[in-house]
């Protein structure tokens, strides 16, 4: 019986075996479970069933069987972390592996890579370490790969530098992960170039296997597109970056994680405008998953534009409840109060904003500087510069930064306080001389002291600073001038003494003729000239300048334009240009009479003779024709000696009127 059931396990073991070879894992896995099936306690048989589950992808049912079975589980440690691992059981996979007092090759390998997902970089970095240096087989070109992945995650999102490994970027991954290196360093330009052969090897690489269509090669690309167009933005090449991303969400690419980074730079380039395309594009970073896929740093960012769009798009309830899952998932994030802080003042609460943010630096132990620049900028907000000028004094180090020490000089300068801008100013020189900082930027702020000081009066305050501008480079030219221009004030013994220090004028001039300079006229043309930007076709010599610059040319007079009936004989009229009202001959408006009616007889009108044709009129017109010399009017001396030429000019024109004038035609019935 005992042989009997031997030679039946035998036979279900080689069709495990051939099952195995053949891929086929269900029909393994049933051999499996014969087997057992025949002997309980069968560890190989065990084994070979876990294995086949695994690779079945059935997980939790490989861990049940694990954990119903602890006597024939005790060598499985490394299947049981890899389920747990495949599950997304991050933490629990990490504590398996550290129970094994002696781990395996394997399993180191395993906890590499779990500490990669746990963003546990430091001691990601020394299990690879001891991985490469232990162990050489078929896998190091894989090691090595993942070696470079976390040197550049340490970079990039922990901004800790590691010291170069001597890697090499002969594959696409290889060259991928420099540029992430590259990226976190702040070396845009060169992580540009190393995503440019990145791309060129992977499509060497992906071109020679002959399953792969353009459209596989192209999704293969994607994560180098949306790396390239992030350093794009970074530069502020926005619309490059924009065309970029937009171009990888139309192809819809599968990796959920690749469309929801791309959808939310998109997002971000928005800001406050194309809001609808917006709503849009924040879908994409809410599919299920996705938490698998980021980093806690890109989860936040997403997280944190995802409120920003509804503060935009005035939805403050949904608003206020993204905030509060922001906190849970990120509560060592300043995120959640910077965001408050912005809703309240979008609501016009900026008071409640200000008491806001203060409690929650109270609060806390250590803020970032982003949440305490806020608060001054909400003080500024109210008009309270002197208490935002106290907030940025209380940065520590922070403070001697050459853009807060710009805005403290600004705002105590915006208070009538040179003062307290030129205490600012002190400050930051001693602490970088202290600090031993960057002597650009010392020297940056030691040459803006000494303007500020010049400009307000503090010339002997400014002596020292120049002196030590002038150590720094002696050659310097203008800052000698300064330091003349100083001690002239207080001190023309000294500043006499440093003027010979001065280079002579023709060094300073070069070539250029002063003597000759000085005794050339400058021309209206010349003047003209250099209005228009000094484009000429031809540049004259000095000397053609000089000789057409003496001739003077005589200046034309314009000709006088008589009236065409003036008789220059004639003496004009005196009162040719006074108004007509105030002329000697002026009586004023005419009223002419009419005869009276109602008077005599119905019919009768009075002075009828007048209107009597037969009788020979003796009177003269009431009013001479155009151009004639006789009026009513008293005789003057110009009358007598004929009329004025402005007066004939008249005169002509109102006949020419007259004539010239046509008859409106009748309108028709």
């Amino acid at each position: 019986m005992a042989a009997s059931n031997a030679s039946k396990v035998q036979s279900l073991y080689s069709e495990l075996n051939r099952a195995g070879q053949n891929g086929d894992y269900q029909r393994a896995l049933n051999a499996a479970n014969k087997i057992l099936k025949e002997s309980r306690n069968d560890e190989t048989a065990f084994h070979c069933k876990v294995v086949c589950l695994i690779q079945l992808s059935q997980f939790q049912h490989a861990i049940k069987e694990i954990a119903n079975n602890p006597a024939l589980a005790s060598g499985l440690m490394f299947e049981k972390a890899y389920c747990q691992y495949r599950l997304n059981r991050i933490q629990d996979a990490l504590n398996t592996i550290q129970a094994v007092g002696n781990p395996s090759p394997k399993l180191k390998e395993l906890k590499g890579q779990v500490l990669y997902r746990l963003e546990q970089y430091k001691e990601c970095l020394d299990v690879y370490k001891d991985l490469i240096k232990n162990t050489s087989d078929d896998y190091d070109e894989e090691r090595a790969t993942n070696l470079s992945a976390v040197v550049a995650a340490l970079q990039l999102w922990q901004q800790e530098p590691v010291a170069d490994l001597g890697l090499k970027e002969d594959t696409f991954e290889l060259s991928y992960n420099k540029a992430c290196l590259l990226l976190g360093q702040g070396e845009y330009k060169q992580a540009l170039d190393q995503l440019d052969l990145a791309e060129e090897l992977c499509k060497d690489g992906l071109e020679d296997e002959a399953e792969m269509t353009a459209d596989e090669i192209e999704a293969e690309l994607g994560v180098i597109h949306v790396q390239r167009a992030y350093i794009l933005q970074l530069q502020g090449k926005t619309e490059e970056a924009m065309k970029i991303y937009n171009q990888l969400v139309k192809s819809r690419p599968s990796d959920i994680g690749l469309m929801a980074v791309a959808s939310n730079n998109i997002v971000s380039l928005n800001k406050d405008q194309n809001v609808f395309d917006s709503k849009k594009k924040i879908k994409a970073t809410t599919a299920d998953g996705l938490q698998h896929k980021l980093t806690s740093s890109q989860q936040s960012a997403i997280a944190y534009n995802r409120c920003i769009l509804m503060l935009y798009t005035n939805q403050y309830d949904q608003c206020r409840k993204q905030l509060q899952q922001l906190r849970v998932s990120c509560p060592d994030s300043d995120m959640p109060c910077l965001v408050e802080a912005a809703l309240l003042c979008r609501e016009k609460h900026n008071a409640k904003a200000v008491q806001k943010v203060r409690d929650y630096i109270k609060s806390k132990p250590s803020v970032t500087l982003q949440v305490k620049l806020t608060l001054a900028q909400l003080y500024i907000m109210q008009g309270n510069v002197s208490e935002a000028c106290e907030v940025l004094q209380k940065l520590d180090a922070d403070t001697y930064k050459p853009g807060i020490v710009s805005s403290l000089v600004a705002l105590y300068t915006n208070l009538d306080n040179p003062e307290g801008a030129i205490q600012v100013l002190d400050k930051a020189v001693e602490w970088y001389k202290q600090e031993g900082e960057k002597q650009s930027e010392l020297n940056t702020l030691l040459r803006e002291n000494t303007n500020f000081k010049l400009k307000h009066g503090k010339s002997q305050a400014a002596v020292s600073m120049l002196e030590d501008l002038r150590k720094a480079n002696p050659d310097d030219v203008r800052t000698l001038a300064q330091l003349i221009s100083a001690y002239s004030k207080f001190d023309p013994k000294r500043a006499q003494e440093l003027s010979r220090e001065l280079p002579p004028v023709a060094a300073l001039s070069g070539a250029v003729d002063v003597d000759a300079l000085e005794t050339t006229p400058l021309s209206l043309a010349s003047r003209q000239m250099k209005k228009a930007g000094g484009k000429t076709e031809k540049m004259e010599t000095a000397e053609s300048k000089t000789a057409a610059s003496i001739v003077k040319k005589s200046r034309k007079r314009k000709k006088r334009h008589l009236p065409a009936n003036c008789d220059p004989s004639v003496t004009p009229d005196p009162e040719r240009w006074l108004p007509m009202r105030e002329r000697t001959s002026y009586k004023g408006k005419r009223k002419t009479k009419k005869g009276a009616i109602g008077k005599g007889t119905q019919g009768a009108t009075a002075g009828s003779s007048e209107m009597d044709a037969s009788k020979p009129s003796t009177s003269t017109p009431s009013s001479p024709r155009a151009g004639s010399a006789t009026s009513s009017a008293p005789t003057t001396a110009s009358s007598v000696a004929g009329p004025s030429p402005r007066q004939q000019k008249q005169g002509g024109q109102g006949a020419k009127k007259k004539q010239n004038k046509k008859k409106k035609g009748g309108q028709k019935w």
